[in-house]
């Protein structure tokens, strides 16, 4: 019998139908208390100061830029292996976008290339954490504090950090550790995604948070995003809501991203669960593993001594294949039932990027771990039966090869 697998279908339980459905009778369905919550329990569980809620991780990262003032003029770096949402961010902002290649038969920033690429006008590092595998963010801390020398500050909250600001594109790494840090508090602020097909989902949505700094308001912080997120208006409309309050002003000419009460009542529930879903997926990282692993395939290493995962993609390389055999296998897992996907083709191969000057060829790295990936379903959904029947077919399909290194 051919089973018929999803890749990331979304993990909904009546307890989010539940609350969505309290929302909706409540009278109070864009951004209300339930956004205010679930921004509490968001810094709670990530042990930050503040959180924000907005309508997507790709406008939390941009928000983060234009907070901290960066756009014209400036410079970020970023990784050629990323979704276009991480240098899209950049663009928008005005400011250029500097790509490095990965580490050698990594999907991880590489960090040398980083160094290097750090001059006058550098403003920000944006990693990213590549299925839900957090980079070394002390080694990014001391680079940037090695490049004092090189910066120069635009504005306050610049002058506060007085090098370079590590943003973590953690899209995919909400609670995942390294180190001893839970994703956001190890870069200077953190970006997640609560995409439909995150870990945890809000629909769409994402969150911005920063670690401790004891020369940040963080009070001050938060309602600058408020403003980046609602037009600049100085009230939001929760605010307005008290008696007389309907008096505000508009301070800039902001943007349009906050995240909804109907979004947040998904993501409150999603978080309660949040432990279980992580511990499932675990489990399903280690029985690929154990499947794949002996043949020679090479993942994505999830769960180190020191490292904790979020297992949000499970990245499979398989050496010695190019593009087409990949492709090839990922047509075999279609006629088993197995949707399967590729993560990423990196920046430079994209039309949008390579009209900017960027070329493969100057990320041998990044394309080297893109030739051969494939990745295999991986939510909490499966159940163990569905895990057995795409181990035993991924055995059958990959050991068909000539596995090489």
């Amino acid at each position: 019998m051919v089973m018929q697998i999803q890749f990331s279908p979304p993990d909904i339980t009546e307890k989010e139908i539940n609350e969505v459905v309290d929302t909706l009778r409540s009278g109070w369905i864009t951004t209300g208390p339930k956004t205010k919550e679930f921004e509490k329990r968001i810094a709670s569980y990530c042990g930050t100061p503040r959180a924000v809620c907005l309508n997507s991780s790709t406008a939390a990262m941009e928000t983060v830029l234009r907070v901290l003032g960066i756009g014209n003029g400036d410079e970020v770096i970023t990784t050629a292996y990323t979704y276009t949402a991480t240098a899209a961010a950049i663009y928008h902002t005005g400011a250029k976008i500097v790509l490095a290649d990965t580490e050698p038969d990594s999907f991880e920033i590489n960090y040398d290339q980083v160094a290097k690429l750090i001059n006058d006008k550098t403003k920000a590092i944006m990693p990213v954490d590549i299925g839900g595998r957090m980079c070394d963010y002390t080694l990014l801390k001391e680079i940037a504090e090695s490049k004092r020398f090189a910066f120069h500050a635009n504005n306050d909250y610049q002058s506060a950090f007085g090098r370079p600001i590590i943003i973590a594109d953690s899209a995919h790494g909400f609670g995942s550790k390294r180190d001893g840090s839970i994703s956001g508090q190890a870069a200077d602020f953190t970006t997640f995604s609560f995409h439909a097909v995150k870990n945890l989902t809000t629909a769409e949505g994402g969150a911005a948070v920063w670690k401790q700094n004891n020369d940040l308001d963080d009070e001050q912080l938060y309602h600058e995003f408020m403003l980046w997120s609602l037009h600049g208006q100085s009230k939001d409309a929760l605010a307005k809501t008290k008696a007389g309050g309907w008096e505000y002003d508009i301070l800039m000419p902001g943007y349009k991203c906050n995240m909804t009460d109907i979004q947040a009542a998904i993501g409150l529930k999603q978080l309660e669960r949040y432990d279980q879903l992580l511990a499932r997926r675990r489990e399903i990282i280690e029985q690929y593993d154990q499947a794949l692993k002996p043949l020679g395939i090479v993942p994505l290493d999830h769960f180190t001594d020191n490292i904790a995962s979020s297992g949000h993609l499970y990245l499979a390389r398989i050496p010695g294949i190019e593009p087409e055999e990949r492709n090839n296998l990922i047509e075999r897992f279609a006629e088993k039932g197995i949707a399967t996907n590729v993560h990423y083709k990196p920046l430079p191969m994209l039309t949008a990027y390579h009209n900017m000057g960027f070329t493969i060829e100057h990320f041998p790295n990044a394309y080297a771990q893109y030739r051969n990936e494939i990745s295999l379903p991986l939510h909490t959904l499966l159940t163990n039966e569905e895990v057995d029947y795409i181990c035993e077919n991924a055995v059958n399909i990959l050991s068909a090869l000539e596995v090489s290194s």
